[in-house]
């Protein structure tokens, strides 16, 4: 499992979505935690403009892999596992963490910390610990 690192492309990334949380929250007052975005997209809620904001937030993330297509003439290079039932348990245990963490690591790690909020930095300190974890056992131990 490999993935191209370019420090450049590594800081545009980066770039640009910190300009986006930043315009999000300048132009709305909203964080742009992708939990907060969807869940208000997906709510029974009257308000509207939240909803249309959520919407074409979560639209940009969606078209951003045919956009790099266009661009590059490539797809975007990932690597997934191929079984559905570890597939399902990630996407159960991202769900609940970012239901128990009340925020998702975009929400915290980028808009949070930015605030200074000290919940979102033990938040953070907490999602990176736990990476750093896995990573180690799952190619130090399991040697996967």
């Amino acid at each position: 499992m490999e993935t191209e690192f370019t420090p450049w492309l590594s800081l545009g990334g980066g770039a640009l979505i910190g300009a986006s949380a930043v315009l999000l929250m300048a132009t709305n007052g909203r964080i742009a935690g992708i939990s907060g975005l969807t869940s208000r997209l997906f709510a029974r809620s009257s308000d509207a403009e939240a909803r249309g904001v959520s919407f074409f937030f979560v639209l940009g993330l969606l078209l951003a892999a045919p956009l790099w297509l266009i661009v590059s003439g490539g797809w975007p290079q990932q690597w997934v596992p191929s079984n559905p039932l570890l597939m399902a348990l990630a996407g159960l245990l991202v769900g609940f963490g970012a239901t128990y963490g009340n925020g998702c690591t975009s929400g915290h790690g980028v808009c949070g910390i930015s605030r200074g909020s000290a919940r979102s930095i033990v938040a953070t300190v907490t999602f990176m610990a736990t990476a750093f974890v896995t990573v180690f056992v799952m190619r130090h131990v399991l040697g996967a």
